[in-house]
């Protein structure tokens, strides 16, 4: 699955869930007053912005916000919502493409830096982020912790959320360091809805060592987008990487 399949028209069309999911406020409002906080009145910059589901709010804080999106479908449904001169997107990959000017604020929220898959452009994508940044400019990036510990030995899978009308599971690829996640949906009929997306997991401290190779020192790293303490036992971080002032 390469990624401008996976991200397709079907997928854009499907990915707003206004109020519920990532969407709810008591995930976007944090993660929105978070990254505020730390462009510090200065422009951000979001990689793999999608439909706009933290870019819009933030804009609207105030905060000059560019995309890089490589998915044509959703910058259509950003669109939908904001013109270009609200938020500007240049369409292309986050490891490579550039925007014009210089920023305070790089982000990558959701796991969205496991979509690359090698590792080669997961440290490419750190680059990009430090080559956009002025000097003492930021480097966001949320992203979930690997829960191997999960994984029987001799078995492939584990489910990572089991709710009503849903479940989700990630299938593993140990020795490249791949997994798979795929989403069911279901009603009260037979029949589901899978959702397949690859990626790359990354652990903490091979993500600070990306940041050491592009010039970056680790600032802050916690457990979400409120300041909690991040701990073994954690499921996914926040971690904020600085270049030099």
């Amino acid at each position: 699955m390469r990624q401008d399949e996976t991200w397709d028209a079907e997928t854009a069309a499907q990915y707003d869930t206004p109020g519920i999911g990532m969407f709810a406020p008591e995930v976007l409002d944090p993660t929105v007053d978070r990254l505020a906080e730390l462009a510090a009145g200065g422009p951000a910059l979001e990689f793999a912005v999608g439909t706009g589901r933290v870019a819009v709010p933030l804009a609207g804080r105030g905060v000059p916000v560019t995309g890089i999106e490589l998915s044509e479908p959703m910058i259509e449904r950003l669109r939908a919502k904001v013109d270009e001169a609200t938020i500007p997107v240049v369409v292309g990959d986050m490891a490579t493409a550039t925007a014009p000017g210089e920023y305070a604020l790089v982000y990558l929220v959701f796991n969205t830096i496991s979509n690359l898959l090698t590792q080669a452009e997961q440290v490419a994508c750190f680059r990009n982020a430090a080559r956009h940044l002025a000097p003492g400019g930021r480097f966001v990036i949320e992203l979930w912790v690997p829960e191997l510990r999960a994984l029987p030995p001799g078995r492939e899978a584990t489910v990572w959320l089991t709710q009503p009308g849903y479940i989700g599971l990630d299938t593993y690829d140990l020795l490249r360091q791949h997994v798979v996640s795929h989403h069911f949906r279901f009603d009260g009929s037979r029949q589901a809805s899978l959702f397949r997306s690859p990626h790359r997991y990354v652990w903490p401290a091979e993500l600070d060592l990306m940041g050491q190779l592009a010039g970056f020192e680790l600032e802050s790293r916690h457990a979400d987008w409120a300041g909690a303490e991040f701990t073994a036992e954690s499921r996914s971080h926040v971690s904020v990487y600085r270049l030099p002032g």
